[in-house]
């Protein structure tokens, strides 16, 4: 089994800590996992996109090829369609809803919405509104984890103890907020 994820996003919204949560919680389930460098700029606002690829035998590459993605998880919409050409035809595309208009002339929204929907298999999230609900808007990560939970290949325990190693040093209660935030994008329709 592998199971390829191209991750996007835009500088600041926290695609390597949602790369992090993924990551750890394969490798507690005993996978391989390998990660590209992100691509993109750093700053707020820069396009970010980065390859991940999750195995139960050794991967040679670290880079997704062309058609080759499982998964397009994506923080930011436009961003997820500049990856499509990344997507196989079974796979699933991921992404939040809520736009971040960092360009002036930032595609319309709708027709975005729109291109997002015609694809076979989509989980489209108001992730920013459900952050908000779980008690942090920087939980919006968390909750597109959770909405793309039942397509990843880790286990529910691993998920779990991989949110909790990596919040509970900075806070305890960032701990509840992000499983909150994992359910929330779990159960989003």
């Amino acid at each position: 089994m592998t199971y390829d994820i191209i991750l996007a996003g835009v500088g600041g919204q926290g695609v390597l800590s949602l790369a992090t949560i993924i990551a750890r919680a394969a490798m507690l389930d005993g996978l391989e996992v390998r990660q590209s460098e992100v691509h993109g700029m750093s700053q707020r606002g820069g396009a970010v996109q980065a390859h991940m690829r999750i195995s139960d035998k050794p991967i040679t590459s670290d880079l997704i090829p062309v058609g080759g993605a499982d998964m397009i998880l994506s923080m930011e919409p436009v961003e997820a369609l500049r990856y499509l050409s990344f997507l196989k035809p079974e796979g699933i595309l991921v992404a939040a809803a809520e736009p971040v208009v960092n360009i002036g002339n930032y595609p319309d929204l709708e027709g975005i919405h729109a291109a997002i929907r015609k694809l076979p298999r989509n989980r489209f999230v108001h992730a920013e509104q459900l952050a908000r609900e779980a008690g942090n808007l920087r939980a919006s990560n968390m909750v597109l984890v959770g909405a793309a939970y039942r397509e990843l290949p880790v286990s529910e325990k691993a998920l779990a103890e991989s949110v909790h190693e990596t919040f509970a040093k900075k806070d305890p209660r960032l701990v509840d907020i992000n499983m909150k935030a994992l359910k929330l994008g779990e159960e989003a329709e």
